[in-house]
């Protein structure tokens, strides 16, 4: 794996849960962990590549559907025993990107209703993912006694936390805008 490549974790941490395509791959990491990791294909196909070689993960082929092979990937035990060393790694980088905050630091170079804007745009970006999160928590509160549903369970909620503070800061931000 490389260095600092977390998308082999990524893929690692799906396949301990579920044998999966790259393009089943694709879809969990844009549906379920797409709140706070992202992984496009450029990166998934490559790591699949690298740990396959590595012994990390197995090839299976599933037969041809549409016309093509479809290739499922399976975790190794060399692949749960990476994993499981990456967990239990006290050092995690917890980077946090908003280009609504680069805009908004950048803002004096512009006009205050442009701020306002970039502002409220991130404030409807944030809802529609509250409440898909919401689903998910309530979904998720029926099936806590199955396999790593606590764990998934704890990262909605985070996200739920998350982003209700980040509706609060929008309604102070934007008052305080428009104020000033």
């Amino acid at each position: 794996m490389g260095k600092d490549r977390k998308i082999d974790v990524v893929i690692l941490g799906l396949l301990a849960h579920e044998d999966l395509t790259g393009y089943d791959i694709k879809k969990r990491i844009d549906t379920a962990i797409g709140f706070f990791w992202k992984g496009s294909f450029g990166s998934i196909y490559p790591s699949l590549g690298d740990m396959e070689k590595q012994g990390l993960v197995q090839k299976k082929s599933s037969g041809v559907s549409g016309g093509r092979e479809k290739i499922i990937y399976h975790i190794t035990s060399a692949g749960r025993t990476f994993l499981k060393k990456w967990l239990n790694d006290e050092k995690a980088g917890n980077e946090l990107k908003y280009e609504t905050l680069l805009k908004l630091y950048f803002g004096g170079a512009e006009t205050s209703e442009v701020a306002v804007r970039n502002i409220e745009i991130f404030e409807e970006q944030v809802k529609e993912n509250l409440a898909i999160l919401r689903i998910y928590k309530e979904n998720l509160e029926k099936v806590l006694d199955k396999a790593d549903h606590k764990y998934y369970y704890l990262t909605v909620t985070f996200g739920i936390d998350t982003y209700e503070a980040y509706l609060k800061w929008c309604k102070k931000a934007r008052a305080f805008l428009e104020r000033h």
